[in-house]
């Protein structure tokens, strides 16, 4: 699990605390080893087309980076600010930029434009076709999320509980909202989601927003779980996983929460369950995706979230955020395994390694392929199989 962010009055003056190991805090003395991979004939057999190293990864740090497909190219940057564009076709590079700055979260890309976020609370723009910088523009907090673009608008959402809309062609503020933050919230922040003209936003203590993206005016706002307990490290319920979109629903979960669905136009719940959650689910017609905070894999109903089926070979092994491609569910795993995993019944089909190092944010489907960029910085493109 990643660290926790403590927001403490002393911290308002001294900067905020970061945890890399919440164990303790979480009353689990015991610290729980991840199950042991069994061997395993592979069913079906993904090919790895291409690979491409896009520098120093994460650089052990826990940040918001993925590869980002726009068009027939694929977007990756590292914690120092390394960014690259590789054509999909054949992996070779269109260009390199080197920032020199603490990138914490990105690439998004939209208007044009390659979008990044730091740590050092700025947001940088790069012209999509060539990397040439546009603008920076400064925020309040640092960036943990991915920035996104639609309708002459960049919307970033900071580790202080603040969403901000920047103007695509200059990068001065358009709007702001702002929000209280809990005390104490998990290291990052959910990603905005963009459909329709509406920004959707998971936030810290378990609420949902829907925004319009030219004005930042709230549609609708839903409280997907509401904190409970003594202490504030019970009323941890943070939406840090980015929402689905998906068949007029929005789809999110929460950290010691509830997966639930919200009707995307009303923000009505249409269903929740129990379930603790801190990493991005996949959907498709066939149903929600998603790894808990104990490392079971699951396969939910999209239209009730009735359980169709869990898979827990592989508990405790530190999941990424679950794909779905071609009706298989991939995850994967501290060591730099892909599971691959049967949407229907959830057996394994096949363990495939893309690298030794953790995959962790890094885990995109574009087109029917899957692009996976490992915590040490190797971009792995994987074409499931054409026949099962």
């Amino acid at each position: 699990m990643r660290g926790l962010l403590l927001l403490l009055p002393i911290a308002l003056l001294t900067g905020c605390g970061t945890f890399a190991d919440p164990t303790t805090w979480l009353g689990k003395a015991d610290v729980v080893e991840p199950s042991e991979l069994v061997e395993l004939q592979n069913v079906i057999q993904p090919d790895t087309v291409w690979t491409a190293n896009t520098g120093a990864g994460t650089d052990e740090q826990w940040l918001a980076l993925q590869p980002h497909v726009e068009g027939d190219t694929v977007f990756v940057v590292d914690g120092r600010g390394r960014v690259q564009a590789f054509a999909i076709a054949d992996g070779s590079r269109r260009w390199r930029v080197d920032l020199d700055a603490p990138v914490s979260g990105g690439p998004g890309v939209g208007e044009g434009l390659v979008l990044l976020g730091t740590s050092d609370a700025e947001v940088i723009a790069l012209a999509m076709e060539s990397g040439e910088e546009r603008w920076r523009a400064r925020v309040s907090s640092e960036v943990l999320s991915v920035p996104a673009a639609a309708e002459g608008v960049v919307i970033v959402h900071t580790v202080d509980g603040k969403l901000f809309g920047l103007e695509a062609t200059t990068g001065n503020e358009r709007w702001r909202y702002e929000r209280e933050v809990p005390v104490l919230t998990l290291r990052g922040n959910g990603s905005p989601v963009i459909s329709n003209g509406i920004a959707y936003v998971g936030m810290a203590g378990g609420r949902l927003l829907a925004l319009r993206v030219d004005s930042g005016g709230v549609m609708w706002e839903a409280s997907v779980s509401v904190p409970a307990g003594r202490s504030e490290l019970e009323r941890l319920a943070d939406i840090d996983g980015d929402p689905v979109v998906f068949g007029g629903g929005v789809f999110v979960a929460t950290y010691q929460g509830e997966v639930a669905a919200i009707e995307e136009r009303s923000g009505q719940l249409a269903w929740r369950r129990k379930m603790s959650v801190y990493s991005r689910m996949g959907a498709d017609r066939q149903g929600l995706y998603v790894s808990d905070e104990d490392g079971v894999v699951w396969g939910l109903d999209i239209r009730n979230g009735n359980a169709r089926w869990s898979q827990e070979a592989l508990k405790y092994r530190k999941l990424s955020s679950a794909a779905v491609v071609d009706g298989l569910v991939v995850v994967g795993d501290f060591e730099g395994y892909l599971h691959w995993l049967d949407r229907d019944d959830g057996s394994m089909l096949a363990r495939t390694r893309v690298g030794r190092d953790p995959i962790t944010t890094g885990i995109q489907v574009a087109d029917g392929m899957l692009y996976v960029q490992g915590d040490g910085g190797e971009l792995a493109v994987v074409r499931p199989p054409a026949d099962r």
